[in-house]
């Protein structure tokens, strides 16, 4: 049954992905639907996969960053592992030009799979990585959502302009703060030397590697948009002395 998880998982997001185009969001405008139908497969896997990964983490008792994946653990994998694949065939179907995406898409692909398939250990590393990257799925989607409405809806306007703040805050504490410092404790122990027996060094190192890349891609996104909220909110206070 285990060898069936992945083709049914991946069955399931295909299925929410054509729900959401043809269904869910069928009145949407053409050059939105893809990205809406996108969010609609990322609010099924982030949330979910936080509480996959938790408890995955907390019922391995001899956890270290190259214990032994778990049953449940592989599961949480396989879970991860069918999202992304879904969602880099939208990109290369409707997005294609979009390089950082599939480039993001690919590489997590890489870390995730080598750990699943590969090397059988050090899945508590990466579903720390992966809460710390989901923790904010659910108010980015919704977020993602409204920009998207936004200048049609005015209830889309405001629901962006009230969970900006508080997204923003969410994504720089998860992606900023705790995703380096879990980093680096990471890099003191496979520096150690005390993964080398079940995990070559160049599968350690790519996975760092990945892992910098996509912290540092994520703090200058974060960087920009709080840039740009400050200078909003400067440009309304100017408008009310004037």
């Amino acid at each position: 049954m285990e060898t069936l998880t992945l083709p049914l998982l991946f069955a399931m997001y295909l299925a929410i992905y054509l729900v959401a185009r043809f269904i869910v969001f069928k009145n949407w405008s053409p050059k939105l639907r893809p990205e809406a139908s996108s969010c609609l497969i990322s609010f099924a896997h982030g949330t979910p996969a936080v509480f996959f990964a938790a408890r995955a983490i907390l019922s391995d008792p001899t956890r270290t960053f190259s214990s032994l994946n778990t049953s449940l653990q592989n599961f949480t994998l396989d879970y991860s592992i069918a999202y992304f694949l879904t969602d880099l065939l939208h990109y290369l179907v409707f997005n294609p030009n979009d390089v950082l995406f599939i480039g993001h898409h690919l590489a997590t692909l890489f870390v995730f799979v080598t750990c699943r398939y590969f090397v059988y250990h050090g899945a508590y590393a990466i579903l720390v990585l992966l809460i710390l990257a989901e923790i904010t799925s659910f108010c980015q989607n919704t977020w993602t959502l409204a920009a998207a409405r936004k200048a049609d809806v005015d209830f889309a306007a405001k629901v962006y302009a009230f969970l900006s703040p508080p997204f923003y805050v969410l994504y720089t504490l998860a992606r900023a703060l705790a995703g380096p410092y879990f980093v680096y404790e990471m890099c003191l122990f496979y520096l150690s030397g005390a993964a080398d027996s079940v995990l070559p060094r160049w599968i350690w190192v790519s996975w760092i590697v990945v892992v910098v890349m996509a912290i540092s891609v994520s703090i200058l996104w974060i960087s920009n948009l709080w840039i740009e909220l400050y200078r909003q909110r400067v440009g309304e206070i100017e408008k009310k002395v004037r």
